[in-house]
């Protein structure tokens, strides 16, 4: 609890396991030194930009886009409203000016298996000029992509600046609701994106 609101954690757990888009570097976590050797556990970290739960930025699509390090840091907090692919269209008056607006697909329910990547379910172009003309602040969806290859729905909200956070977690129990989203990425310079810390405060 946090000032009388439950927190939900919406962020996938980060190990060798975690699902790694296709394609990609796999990710790598090592032990650097020990207690025993050196008197100290550390560990190093390789991993890509758009790894386990992340926020694209528009430079991730456009040549000229905005960078996560340009945004400011209260772009990463705010009103998020829950919706599914079927009940976008019902919600849709719900969803307010700098709204967050999370999609729950139940691709998350694969995470961590070897279907993960499969029947996926993708955002339309039409949804995403439907969420342009609301001047919404973000996407998130509980997959690995809001679409695929040649990437219609990002570009079409890069264009406006929207952010994109994939790889949700734990959005089923919020369907229908709004919630407040913290959603805070490393503070990397010159970043496509950045893995990111999601959480639902309800």
């Amino acid at each position: 609890m946090f000032n009388g609101k439950r927190i939900v954690d919406l962020t996938m757990l980060i190990n060798e396991n975690t699902p790694n888009y296709p394609g990609d570097p796999l990710p790598k976590i090592e032990e650097i030194a020990t207690i025993k050797s050196s008197g100290w556990n550390e560990k190093r970290i390789s991993m890509n930009t758009h790894f386990s739960t992340h926020i694209d930025a528009p430079f991730h699509m456009l040549e000229d886009g905005k960078k996560l390090s340009e945004y400011p840091i209260e772009t990463f907090f705010g009103d998020a409203v829950v919706v599914t692919l079927s009940n976008f269209d019902a919600m849709l008056s719900d969803i307010k000016e700098k709204d967050f607006v999370l999609f729950c697909t139940g691709q998350s329910k694969k995470a961590f298996t070897s279907t993960y990547y499969d029947n996926a379910k993708f955002l339309t172009k039409e949804i995403a000029e439907k969420l342009v003309a609301k001047k919404i602040r973000g996407i998130g969806i509980d997959s690995f992509s809001i679409d695929e290859n040649p990437w219609p729905v990002h570009k079409i909200v890069f264009k406006h600046n929207i952010l994109i956070i994939e790889n949700l977690m734990n959005l089923e129990e919020l369907v229908g609701k709004r919630v407040e989203l913290i959603a805070l990425p490393l503070k990397l310079d010159n970043a496509d994106a950045s893995p990111c810390r999601a959480v639902a405060l309800i």
